[in-house]
């Protein structure tokens, strides 16, 4: 199909989708959102990245800013915001709480309403601490919706969970999108075993967002998901209610297990990323809470020792010849621990992933599109039209002499 029946097969997948609700309202949690919106995201994300293949602009803003805070270090999440927002004609500022009046005692509801005067977006990045992450990006949302109401702000800014202690919607959705592409649309996702398995570390205190967002989303696609851990890495129990959930609606199924083979026996997809488990996770957001630094400390070598029990939980050349004629696509949010290259030993053998090196860029590079894609839903109604507007007027991204 060529790139314009492609848009134009989007747009009117898009006009029949219902997103009224999306429009002026946030993004905290995939499964807070029906079929048709999360449908929409991908869908417009598509029809935002055809436009600008076609170098037509897809800016929508004249002015205005996007609001970025991270509590965690970043790369592709940081900048595949900047990415869409300046796709949109958003310019971005970045809050450093360091350089802030936060440090000083302002609330919460004061700094959201002081940085969101001129602003469409906000973006939050919080994923250190078991309930504390998501719980702060609603009270920053209920801040400026209220500084909206009482006439403070000019407009309601919105705001995008860039990755919270819960889900990683932007990864997991751009992760979707990705095997979406790869699989021939999202109608043939049904059936395919993912495995979402843990692997192995050299270091501590890896969120539990991703595998948690991964089983929460793909159980929605009719997927036979499977989650492998050892015995103590669990995630949230409340978590993995929603895949189970998700899967009996879906007509896929969701299971865990303690044996990384069996998850990846006959897998489509395979996702083998580390993460800490839920309840030192929790211990570690109580130790913090309570400036216990010794605590910590000991802590993070207990859960190393804990870790190095487990080497044999890793992405070898051995485990992917278990997949589905030995070819599973193998994905990962990034950076990967490398055994060999960013480690001694790791997550994933180096000839595995320099394999799979150019697919796992690809699957990066859906990030910024996501974004952009759920900005445009909150902030306009009718996205289909929108998109079509734009591709009437036509101006060209990058002149052309």
């Amino acid at each position: 199909m060529d790139k314009q029946k492609n848009f134009d097969a989007l747009l009117k997948a898009i006009a029949g989708r219902k997103t009224e609700k999306m429009y002026q309202n946030d993004f905290f949690l995939t499964w807070e959102k029906t079929e048709d919106e999360l449908k929409a995201v991908w869908e417009v994300a598509d029809a935002l990245r055809n436009l600008r293949e076609r170098n037509i602009s897809t800016r929508v803003f004249d002015s205005g800013l996007g609001i970025s805070l991270f509590r965690d270090n970043s790369t592709r999440t940081r900048f595949s915001f900047a990415s869409a927002c300046n796709l949109l004609g958003l310019e971005v500022s970045d809050l450093d709480e360091k350089k802030s009046q936060v440090a000083h005692g302002e609330t919460v509801r004061e700094t959201a309403n002081m940085i969101s005067f001129m602003a469409d977006i906000i973006g939050i990045r919080d994923d250190m601490y078991i309930g504390k992450g998501n719980k702060y990006m609603h009270e920053v949302a209920d801040s400026v919706a209220q500084g909206y109401k009482d006439g403070v702000l000019e407009q309601r800014p919105t705001l995008v969970n860039l990755q919270c202690d819960i889900d990683h919607p932007t990864q997991c959705m751009a992760d979707a999108l990705h095997v979406i592409h790869e699989m021939g649309g999202i109608e043939n996702l049904k059936g395919k075993k993912l495995a979402m398995s843990w692997a192995y570390s050299p270091s501590y205190g890896k969120p539990l967002s991703v595998p948690q967002g991964v089983i929460g989303l793909f159980t929605r696609l009719g997927m036979e998901v499977v989650l492998a851990h050892p015995e103590g890495y669990d995630v949230m129990g409340d978590v993995v209610e929603v895949a189970k959930k998700n899967a009996q609606q879906s007509g896929g199924s969701f299971r865990l297990t303690h044996d990384m083979k069996d998850a990846f026996r006959d897998a489509d997809i395979v996702y083998p990323k580390s993460w800490a488990p839920f309840a030192a996770m929790e211990e570690r957001t109580e130790l913090y809470g309570r400036g216990d630094q010794k605590g910590i400390d000991e802590l993070e070598q207990r859960l190393l020792k804990q870790n190095a029990a487990h080497k044999d939980w890793a992405c070898t050349e051995e485990m992917m010849k278990l997949t589905k004629n030995g070819k599973a696509l193998y994905l990962h949010c990034l950076p990967a621990d490398i055994s060999g290259v960013s480690c001694e030993e790791g997550e994933v053998d180096a000839s595995v992933f320099d394999r799979y090196r150019d697919p796992l860029y690809k699957e990066a590079s859906f990030k910024p599109y996501v974004i952009a894609s759920m900005i445009l839903l909150e902030k306009f109604r009718d996205p289909a039209k929108l998109l079509r507007e734009l591709e009437k007027r036509g101006q060209r991204r990058q002149f052309e002499a």
